[in-house]
């Protein structure tokens, strides 16, 4: 593997001066088009709300194989691994769970619930177009779920690009990847395009000795087709989607003593998921924006898990739509209204330690309509103020509302102040929605009446743009606090004896405090620098005593270096961050780490080679699952990972295009 690594790498240098004679031609010709492409995260500085823009330009300076690997130069999301038996990747934001976050596929709410798990590795880095990240309450117009924020995802759009694409990546753990996707204009107003993705990897690796894999074997298929029709009055998106994933982990045969008794602790996750997304634009008056929109969108999710003996196996089906208006009252006044409809249905199958002749059966189902206005006033660029509301009703929890508010405020180019004050609301599903928490000898115990969740989120970021040697600066500080009227916590070892784990209601204060600042500067032509600190303070009140939130790291330091070179044939991109320590489930604390990321890109006429490497200080836990060799104990558990559990991997990729011009 690493032979090929060098090959390819030697041939990058050998065909530079072939293809610099070919690129210093082709540049001499007429440009027929233009395409900017961000290399550092954007802040809209025209948005209301705080939010980050991750575009291709950022998203291709790492090897980006899934949205779970997209946020590795972004200060604000942590990305780690849920458990150490499936390779299930989480994000936190503000601090918090992403659970507390609305995920968005094109502004419509998508991979929640059911699918949640295991969701950032549903969605392949190649195919997206670009990420908003949205901090704080969020607009009402997508529903009361937004509690931390929102992350937005937009695909590659068949109206975009004409041509084929292509990336294969291989990396030095034996994991292969090809993306696949191509798009065609019919006509002026009629497009289509495809994607297609492939992931494999079945290496039976165990680095630390423990007898189990360090990750899963993986086999992923996953398919996306669309059609866009644009007009000048109307605009309509359709898109329909499959996905088969297949996970198997646990104890490594080659590693077992072939006298052991006990028979291999495994993991297994299948995983069928279909989709359908219809969206529909109308503008009715183009004067004052004014438009109505019609936004449809249904899943089915079924997913079969195995942990050891235990098995859990769950169904969502959900369906969605949303009607909207939307028109510009005056040039300083804008209205939107609105109505959704919200319904699932989750049937679980639960067996514990297969201790049960037959799985115990839950049928859950949800259905919530809802109304929401919101108004946005507009004194230029200087001032906007947003207030809006929302009503809904859930068969199962009653009628609630939802306030929010934003204000942005820009007394000059070089200065901007955004605050934002709102509720979140959200229905908890303790297995479907944590079912990586399986991975251990706990006894589950589970509250018959949960609570609908629900918390307030307030905060502030103050932002300039400074010229400085003929160059911009640009700072930002920012503070979010989120404070809990209701939530279900996951309660480990706690009042129902050791060895459990409690899904149960908060019984007192639960709250987050975040403090960020960053910085962006281009140090020199070609040279940009991005440096950040955050501090989180994360306390939950578990059995009567309010302690830190355990695997939630105190403090975080990143700092991304990118360089390109003057023709922009070579990308250097190296990214270091510090993880801050935090406390284990006994309270215990586990120690702050580096780790190290870079990547070399070298861009040809029609493609482009990557090769890089990940986890380069080679940082690991030492001892991520406990009692590995007694997985049959109630001691088992290996669900208390705060870090790298594989060592320094490398990879090399090649990304393809042919666009029609």
């Amino acid at each position: 593997m690493i032979k090929t690594f060098f090959s390819l790498l030697g041939f990058a240098f050998l065909t530079q001066q072939m293809s610099a004679q070919t690129d210093s031609i082709a540049s001499t010709h007429e440009l027929k088009n233009v395409t900017v492409k961000a290399t550092n995260g954007i802040k809209s500085k025209y948005r209301v709300d705080n939010a980050d823009i991750i575009g291709q330009g950022q998203l291709i300076r790492a090897a980006c194989c899934n949205l779970g690997e997209s946020f590795t130069t972004n200060p604000s999301v942590d990305v780690s691994y849920s458990d150490a038996a499936t390779g299930a990747k989480q994000i936190k934001l503000l601090g918090l769970s992403g659970t507390y976050v609305q995920m968005l596929t094109e502004n419509i709410p998508n991979l929640r619930g059911a699918s949640l798990p295991y969701s950032l590795g549903y969605v392949p880095g190649p195919w997206m177009q670009s990420i908003q990240v949205s901090k704080g309450a969020s607009s009402v117009k997508n529903g009361y779920e937004s509690t931390t924020g929102q992350i937005n995802i937009e695909f590659l759009k068949p109206q975009g690009t004409d041509g084929v694409r292509a990336n294969v990546y291989q990396d030095s753990e034996l994991k292969t990847e090809v993306n696949l996707d191509g798009s065609i204009h019919l006509n002026d107003r009629l497009s289509t395009a495809t994607l297609l993705h492939f992931e494999n990897r079945q290496m039976d690796h165990d680095g630390n000795g423990d007898g189990f894999m360090d990750m899963p074997k993986l086999r992923q298929y996953n398919l996306m087709h669309r059609w866009a029709y644009v007009s000048p009055r109307w605009i309509s998106q359709l898109m329909v989607r499959g996905l088969h994933d297949e996970r198997e982990g646990g104890q490594s045969r080659k590693h077992m003593a072939a006298s052991s008794s006990e028979p291999l602790y495994s993991t297994s996750v299948k995983t069928n998921r279909y989709e359908m997304q219809w969206k529909n634009g109308f503008t009715l008056n183009a004067d004052h924006n004014t438009s109505i929109a019609l936004m449809l969108h249904g899943s089915w999710h079924d997913a079969d898990n195995m942990f050891g003996k235990t098995q859990y196996n769950v169904t969502q089906k959900n369906g969605y739509a949303q009607l909207m208006f939307e028109t510009d009252i005056t040039e300083k006044h804008n209205i939107s209204v609105g109505a959704s409809l919200n319904h699932d249905y989750y049937d679980e199958r639960f067996n514990p330690l297969g201790t049960l002749p037959k799985a115990e059966s839950k049928v859950t189902k949800e259905t919530t309509p809802g109304l929401y206005a919101q108004y946005t006033y507009k004194l230029g660029e200087k001032l906007t103020v947003m207030p809006g509301v929302r009503w809904d009703h859930s068969n199962l929890y009653g009628s609630f509302f939802t306030p929010r508010l934003h204000i942005k405020y820009s007394p000059s180019n070089i200065v901007t102040l955004r605050t934002s004050v709102g509720k979140g609301y959200r229905s908890p599903h303790a297995l479907a929605e944590n079912v990586t928490l399986l991975a251990s000898g706990r006894e589950i115990v589970i509250d018959p009446d949960l609570k609908q969740e629900e918390a307030w989120n307030m905060g502030a970021s103050l932002g300039f743009n400074i010229p400085i040697f003929g160059k911009n600066l640009e700072l930002n500080a920012e503070y979010y606090y989120t404070d809990f009227k209701h939530q279900m916590i996951m309660n480990f070892d706690g009042a129902n004896g050791e060895h459990t784990l409690s899904f149960e209601n908060l019984k007192g204060k639960s709250y987050s405090h975040t403090f960020q600042v960053d910085a962006t500067y281009s140090l020199f032509n070609g040279m940009s620098a991005t440096a950040a600190f955050r501090l989180n303070d994360v306390k939950c009140t578990y059995d009567g005593n309010l302690r830190q939130k355990p695997l939630t790291s105190r403090y975080k330091g990143l700092l991304t270096l990118s360089y390109k070179t003057p023709l922009e044939l070579w990308q250097f991109d190296v990214t270091g961050q510090l993880n801050g320590g935090g406390e284990l489930y006994d309270q215990s604390s586990y120690p702050a780490y580096f780790q190290l990321q870079a990547q070399v890109t070298r861009e040809f006429h029609n493609f482009s080679l990557y090769l890089g490497g990940e986890n380069l200080t080679n940082y690991k836990i030492d001892n991520p699952i406990l009692h590995s060799h007694h997985p049959w104990s109630a001691a088992f558990d290996a669900t208390q990972v705060w870090g790298p559990l594989t060592g320094a991997m490398a990879y090399v990729g090649i990304r393809f295009k042919l666009e029609k011009l």
